[in-house]
């Protein structure tokens, strides 16, 4: 990108740009030295020297010895396997919430744990689905989702406390901003394996969820049905926590869980 395009993207950072550039090069070529990146760039050898060095603290790009090119770092395997994993759940749990939307007629989708919120990373609409939102990649509140609370019940305690320390910010009128109160379902959610969201993310929205396990045995996602608040009572409750229980199974021994 030339510098009269970057002028004229206000929203462009210059110096992101060319971090990203600069991993774009060592990607496609293997390897570079100083005075090829600074090349690739058009700038001083001393400004690409400092950016690659910044990459190199953080272990997204290395050296061969003191003096030799760049290559990409082992640190950009920490994408490389957030992203693997999340492509995983899309591609093993695609028929698994597929299923289980043509079922229940509803919309279900499976979340992981990012950060601190859930990220929807697949999602299947039913027939009787009302809602033509698409949250796949969207990142949702933990504290105020179905899916969620799974997770955070399921989290380490002193990273559940660093959270509930935090602002549980109120994104409908039911919400639970209260951490004592949270605490508590918190709980109930660990004893009875699944958590409800009763309007408390949109007005009319009712949800529910159930933990999905790893190989080791944790807690790795989440997979929830929602629908509207006339039709997700209750009573339709227990039905619908058995439908997502069978297909967390399912969905587990896909992702590694021993039967």
């Amino acid at each position: 990108m030339s510098n009269n395009e970057e002028a004229r993207d206000p929203a462009l950072v210059q110096s992101v740009d060319r971090a990203v550039a600069v991993l774009e090069l060592l990607a496609r070529n293997g390897e570079a030295g100083i005075t090829e990146i600074a090349a690739e760039l058009g700038v001083h050898k001393s400004s690409a020297s400092r950016l690659v060095h910044t990459l190199q603290a953080r272990e997204l790009v290395e050296q061969d010895g003191e003096r030799g090119p760049f290559r990409i770092g082992l640190g950009m395997l920490r994408f490389a396997g957030a992203v693997t994993g999340q492509l995983d759940y899309v591609r093993v749990g695609g028929p698994v919430v597929s299923e289980l939307a043509d079922r229940l007629g509803e919309t279900v989708n499976i979340a992981v744990l990012d950060g601190d919120v859930a990220l929807n990373v697949s999602q299947a609409r039913g027939g009787s689905a009302v809602a033509a939102q698409n949250w796949v990649g969207q990142r949702t509140p933990l504290h105020a989702t179905s899916s969620g609370k799974v997770l955070l019940a399921a989290a380490p305690r002193d990273e559940q406390e660093r959270l509930l320390s935090g602002d549980l910010a109120a994104c409908a009128p039911r919400t639970i901003t209260d951490p004592v109160q949270l605490r508590t379902v918190l709980r109930r959610t660990a004893l009875d394996g699944f958590a409800t969201c009763m309007e408390e993310l949109e007005a009319g929205l009712h949800a529910v969820a159930v933990p999905v396990f790893g190989s080791h045995g944790h807690v790795v996602a989440a997979i929830s049905a929602a629908g509207p608040a006339y039709r997700f009572s209750q009573k339709r409750m227990p039905e619908i926590v058995e439908e997502l229980r069978v297909a967390s199974r399912d969905l587990s021994v896909r992702m590694g869980h021993p039967v």
